[in-house]
Order: C-alpha cells, then structure tokens, then sequence
C-alpha cells in the first residue's frame, strides 16, 4: 500500500515538473560544443565527439587569476571560464556555508531545474566540521535566462548547447575547486544530485584536487538518462524523429560516466552512489550499468539503495537515510 502511494506520488510530482517545459527543435550547433570547428551533419559531429571522450584535456578550466574571486558575506562569485550568449549566465555564484575549519570542503552540484539550494544539508554538514559551497549550475537560480521558466538551455535537444553547458558546469567546478585548494581547503569533495551527478562524476574522474565523490541519482550515458528518464519527454520528443539513440549516445559521448569509469576507479578516490530502485527518470538499469562498469575497472564505491522513487528520496525516512549514509562517507 504505502510503496503504491509513494510510486503515485513520484508520478504527481513529475507531472508538476512539466510546467513550462516546451518543446524545443532539434539542432546540431556544433560550434557551442567545438568552437571553430565546421561540423555539417550527425555523423561528422559523432566522430568529433568520440575524439572529445578520450581527450583528457576537454574538461580543463581556464588557469586564470584568482582576483576575479569576489567573496562577500556568505557568497562567492567569478566569472565563467566559458562564455555564452547569455551574459547571467557568465557569473558563477556559490553560497558557501563555513564549519569554522579548513580540513574538509564539500561543493554541491544541485539536480536539473533546482529551484533553491538545500539549506538544511548544508546546515547539517557545516556543524560536523565540513565548509560546504553550493553552486549554481549554467542556467540555474543567479544565472537563469531571463523570461525562461525552467533551464531548458542546460538540457535539450540542442546537441552543441547542451554539451557546452555540461562543459561549462564542469569547468566553472574545476575553477572552484582550485580557488578552495588556494584559500587552504585539505580536503575537498563533491556531491552531485541527479543532473549534477554526471557534473560532479565528469569533475572527479578529471580533478586529482577530489578526494571523494558522492553521486545520488546517477547512471551512465546522460544520452539514455533522456532518452528514457519521465522527466525529459519533452527533450525525447524532439529528438526521435530525428536521431537514433546509438547516434545520440555518440554525440553525447563526453557526457557518458561510463567513459571514464577507470578515472573514478582510480585509489585516490573514494566513491559513493545513492539510488532509488523505483527512480523513472535515472531507471535503475542505468544506475546499475555504472556500478557494473565501475567495478570492472577496479572501483570500489560504497553503493546505498533505497526502496523509493527519484522525487520520494527527498521525503523521510529515505533522506534520512541518505544524508546519515553521506555523512559517515565525508567523515
């Protein structure tokens, strides 16, 4: 009775999340994923994208100053290492929540079309002697588009843009990450949720400065999270009539966790992932594909699953659960 209740109530809350999402064209726009570059068709941009997977150099911030870091009150705020059309989106803002020590930092990457950062985590982790930072991700809370309703330019199925924006959350997390180490941080590590799993995952599988990694809500190939997921119809929608899976899987191949599952397997790093074996927007075949690779390659990562639903894992007793399972992992 009560697990029917929960899978009904995960369905109300996606439908909820639909507000506002259209449905958009598709479009290649290679040129936001690979500037400069004259890439005509699917093909052309699956084989550029394919290089871009196994470049190790794709995810690297800019190495600029750090004097374009302005710290006031509780706030961070830098410019983006990635330029974009839309000028609030080329300011990062971070909320950083101090602990009073500089042993352990802990930046969180939030989930697709956050409305607010989680207060109540960083509370919680702040008062057990970990400094948390919660970043806005491209086209989220400080950076939104204005007149949009939801981030529809971090996802899409604009293939170029969507790969640009991924690529600028991962470098804008790189460039925070090194400004912590600067101002004395030991240890840092970064918790993604959902979307901001594959951010946090792409960041630890290319940032030696990580020394662990929790990921909620995570899967491999981001191509298949929306190809599949409840929550990306409106992208699906777009996208089928014009291009297979296999071809969007390729295109989206620098986004797939499973590319770099012997990075995050790596000894240095200690690895958790959360999930909920009755999620329908991260399918649990997906979060299961990962671990299966993860392990293959040597990893070890502690793996908490929990009976409940992508929204539900928000409600109690499974967010108790999992913050109590964070915790012991950070400590």
């Amino acid at each position: 009775m009560y697990l029917s209740w929960l899978d009904r109530w995960d369905e109300q809350r996606a439908r909820r999340g639909e507000d506002g999402k259209e449905t958009a064209s598709f479009i290649l726009d290679a040129d936001r994923a690979f500037p400069g570059e004259k890439i005509d068709s699917i093909r052309e941009f699956c084989a550029r994208a394919d290089n871009a997977s196994a470049d190790p150099t794709f995810f690297d911030e800019q190495k600029d100053a750090y004097q374009d870091f302005e710290v006031k009150d509780s706030w961070v705020r830098f410019p983006s290492g990635i330029s974009t059309d839309v000028a609030e989106n080329n300011i990062v803002c971070a909320k950083i929540t101090k602990s009073g020590s500089l042993d352990k930092a802990l930046v969180i990457f939030h989930h697709w079309n956050a409305r607010t950062r989680n207060a109540q985590i960083a509370g919680f982790l702040s008062r057990r002697g970990i400094t948390v930072v919660e970043i806005a991700m491209p086209y989220h809370f400080e950076r939104s588009r204005p007149g949009s309703l939801h981030a529809d330019y971090m996802l899409s199925a604009n293939l170029g843009r969507t790969i640009q924006a991924m690529r600028q959350a991962v470098c804008d997390g790189r460039k925070l990450i090194r400004w912590l180490k600067s101002e004395g941080y030991r240890e840092i590590s970064v918790l993604g949720m959902s979307l901001g799993s594959w951010v946090a995952g792409l960041i630890a599988a290319h940032d030696a400065n990580v020394s662990k990694a929790s990921l909620f809500l995570t899967g491999r190939s981001l191509a298949d999270m929306v190809w599949t997921g409840r929550a990306t119809g409106s992208i699906r929608s777009s996208l089928q009539p014009e291009i297979e899976l296999a071809d969007l899987r390729r295109a989206w191949s620098p986004l797939n966790l499973e590319n770099y599952v012997h990075r995050l397997a790596r000894p240095d790093l200690d690895l958790q992932v959360v999930l909920a074996k009755r999620d329908t927007v991260v399918l649990p075949e997906l979060s299961e594909s990962l671990l299966y690779s993860l392990k293959n390659a040597g990893g070890r990562p502690q793996v908490l699953k929990l009976n409940c639903g992508h929204y539900s894992l928000g409600k109690l007793p499974y967010i108790l659960y999992a913050g109590l399972s964070l915790k012991r992992f950070l400590s």
